[in-house]
């Protein structure tokens, strides 16, 4: 695992965040895991979605662990299933009124070319869609905060990903029931089909948060909209890939020498729901786009504001999700 080179001295310029409710999904490794830990270790109370399985069992001995009077809740949420996503959103808005932040961090990457039981692409239900779902299903409770404490965030997890779709932009076909019909189960090195639906949803990643900071400004919203990418992280996400034996095999032996660490490629994400700096609109990560470096703002491609890929976006999030946000 490589060794965290930016992440000591960047969790030491955190801010206290005592009483404040997080809800961050995917959290069992990586930057997930790592952003529930500093978020508790800074005072604030986490709340834990993801899917059961006995990796969230372990995962939340190790967060006790690490922090032992942390405030952390498990919550039952797969993304894959948009009524498990609403009785999620349902178990937290019986228990709060308002949160301070919702971190969507959960994501897959190059899984085979398979349909969720709502119809849709696993990846773009899991990366974009749900958490689409989720964000208007808990609005009212970060604006309450906002309201009352005169800030709340709302954060997507985007990745390099979204530079590299094919046509340098979002394609409608991937956001519809097509799940299972969009080009198969191909895959090489950051190519094939398997990847094209990964690039698609960490695009529309970015899209989706820079058209909800100008619709959150339009309302005159303390709401901040904000956008993270790890650069090149030595995280969960690509296991059980296969590309073939001695790619598989250099991958294994190159990856430690160029990748960040979890701790380091998680600074976008904890500056985007901690850091008093952090601007909505902006997408933070290793400085233009690169494998690796300290969170600062990048700037977007215009494919990534196109106010044609915001619209399409919404249209077709609000008839997948079937609610109007």
């Amino acid at each position: 695992m490589p060794r965290s080179k930016w992440f000591p001295k960047f969790k030491k310029e955190l801010p206290r965040v005592d009483g404040k409710v997080f809800v961050i999904t995917g959290t069992t490794s990586g930057t997930g895991f790592v952003a529930a830990w500093v978020v508790a270790e800074l005072g604030g109370e986490v709340l834990l979605l993801n899917r059961p399985s006995q990796r969230v069992t372990d995962s939340m001995e190790k967060l006790k662990e690490t922090v032992p009077d942390g405030k952390f809740s498990n919550i039952a949420c797969d993304l894959q299933d948009f009524e498990s996503v609403r009785k999620a959103a349902a178990e937290i808005k019986s228990q709060y009124s308002k949160i301070y932040c919702l971190a969507n961090n959960a994501g897959i990457m190059a899984t085979p070319d398979r349909a969720t039981k709502d119809g849709y692409d696993t990846q773009m239900q899991t990366n974009h869609l749900s958490h689409f779902l989720l964000t208007a299903e808990l609005f009212p409770l970060l604006e309450a905060e906002a309201e009352q404490n005169g800030d709340a965030r709302i954060v997507n997890h985007s990745s390099l990903g979204r530079l590299h779709t094919v046509n340098k932009g979002l394609e409608e076909k991937y956001f519809g029931k097509n799940g299972g019909n969009l080009g198969g189960d191909s895959i090489k090195l950051m190519g094939g089909a398997c990847y094209h639906r990964y690039f698609q949803t960490k695009l529309a990643n970015s899209v989706f948060t820079y058209g909800l900071h100008e619709k959150l400004k339009l309302r005159n919203s303390k709401v901040r909209a904000l956008c993270a990418h790890p650069g090149g992280s030595a995280t969960n996400l690509a296991n059980g890939l296969k590309h073939g034996c001695c790619v598989d095999c250099c991958l294994a032996c190159l990856m430690p020498c160029f990748a960040q660490s979890p701790e380091d490629g998680s600074m976008g994400l904890v500056k985007c729901m901690v850091a008093t700096d952090a601007q909505s609109g902006v997408l933070y990560g290793p400085k233009n786009s690169g494998p690796a470096g300290p969170a600062v703002p990048n700037p977007p491609k215009a494919y990534e504001t196109d106010p044609k890929a915001i619209e399409m976006l919404w249209r077709t999030s609000e008839e997948a999700t079937g609610v109007g946000f």
